[in-house]
C-alpha cells in the first residue's frame, strides 16, 4: 500500500480509466464491506480495473470490484466479486441519477484507499473516449511535458 501525504493509504488505482474516459466529475464514496474484505484490502490486495458503478433503486452500487479472499479467513470469507454498496450523500445520488441516464455517461472507480481508517473509493462520472480522442490526449500530454522540460531547462540556464 502506498501512503500519500494527506493521510490516505492507496490500495489500488485504475490507471486505465483516465486514458479510456474523460472524467467530468469525481466523488468520494464509502464502501460497505465485511471484515475479511477490509483485512484483504489492508494487505494491499484488490482490483478495480473492470469495476463500474451504478445507481439502482436510489442506492449506489459497485460491480466487478475484485477483493480476493483473505488468506487467514475461514468459513467467514467473502465472495471475491460480489456487488458492494457505495455510501454517497442523498444529494449526490440525486444529482448523479439524471446524468447517468444521458447517453455515454457512466460511473467508474478511479481509486480505492483508506482515509482515517475507513475504506473509501473515488468514483468519476465519465464519458468514453473514441480511439482518435485517446491519440489526441496522448499527443497533448507529450506536448505539455516537452513544454515543461523546455521551461525547466531555461530556468536552469538562467538561474545557475
Amino acid at each position: 500500500m502506498k501512503h500519500s501525504g494527506s493521510g490516505r493509504s492507496v490500495v489500488t488505482t485504475n490507471r486505465k480509466a483516465r486514458h479510456d474516459f474523460d472524467i467530468l466529475d469525481t466523488y468520494e464514496a464509502g464502501l460497505v464491506l465485511s471484515g475479511t474484505e477490509v483485512k484483504a484490502l489492508r494487505q494491499g490486495r484488490g482490483n478495480i480495473t473492470d469495476a463500474y458503478a451504478e445507481i439502482h433503486n436510489g442506492e449506489a452500487r459497485v460491480h466487478n470490484l475484485h477483493i480476493p479472499e483473505y488468506d487467514y479467513g475461514t468459513w467467514t470469507n467473502h465472495p471475491p466479486r460480489r456487488i458492494r454498496k457505495l455510501l454517497l450523500k442523498r444529494s449526490e445520488i440525486d444529482k448523479l441519477e439524471p446524468r447517468l441516464n444521458e447517453s455515454g455517461l457512466t460511473l467508474i472507480p478511479l481509486s480505492l484507499y483508506f482515509s482515517e481508517g475507513w475504506a473509501k473509493m473515488e468514483i468519476g462520472l465519465a464519458r468514453g473516449r473514441k480511439t482518435h480522442d485517446k491519440r489526441q490526449a496522448i499527443a497533448k500530454r507529450e506536448a505539455d511535458r516537452e513544454i515543461q522540460r523546455a521551461i525547466g531547462r531555461a530556468n536552469k540556464r538562467g538561474g545557475a
